[in-house]
């Protein structure tokens, strides 16, 4: 038996109006990223992309999403994500932050650059009640697990 290769894309959706409240649904997501394709590659690249293709991860607050592929088509999926211009009928970018060939690097480098941009809201306030502020309002975001263990308190303090 022959293992299927995949590849798994890290991408993160950026609304052009970032005040609206906007929760994105998977399947919805999927349709538009099908259309692209088809936009972008015609009837070849979307035959070629459907095998495997899925939505792995997606987190609506945040807008990060994991899409997975077979890895001979992944390079439809990854040229075609940056020509979405409208997802629910509303404009957007899609930036691809990481390409990987497992789910658990993808999460690695999302550990990562959720670390570095909340060093970057941290920097950005001035005053140290303000940095008290976002780490209380990120504190009472996580799971109570974590918030026991003392990883995340830990963490943020360092930072």
């Amino acid at each position: 038996m022959v293992r299927l290769r995949n590849r798994y894309l890290l991408c993160e959706i950026n609304f052009d109006d970032q005040r609206t409240n906007i929760e994105v649904m998977s399947n919805d997501l999927l349709n538009e990223i099908k259309q692209s394709v088809v936009t972008m590659h015609g009837d070849y690249g979307i035959g070629s992309v459907m095998p495997g293709f899925n939505v792995k991860y997606l987190n609506p607050y945040t807008r990060i999403f994991i899409v997975r592929s077979r890895r001979r088509s992944y390079k439809f999926v990854s040229t075609a994500l940056p020509f979405m211009k409208k997802l629910l009928d509303k404009p957007c970018r899609i930036t691809t932050l990481h390409c990987g060939g497992t789910i658990r690097s993808c999460q690695k480098f999302l550990l990562k650059y959720q670390r570095q941009q909340l060093s970057a809201v941290l920097l950005k306030c001035k005053t140290d009640a303000e940095q008290k502020k976002v780490k209380e309002s990120i504190l009472k975001c996580t799971l109570k697990d974590v918030e026991e263990e003392g990883c995340l308190e830990e963490d943020i303090d360092s930072s």
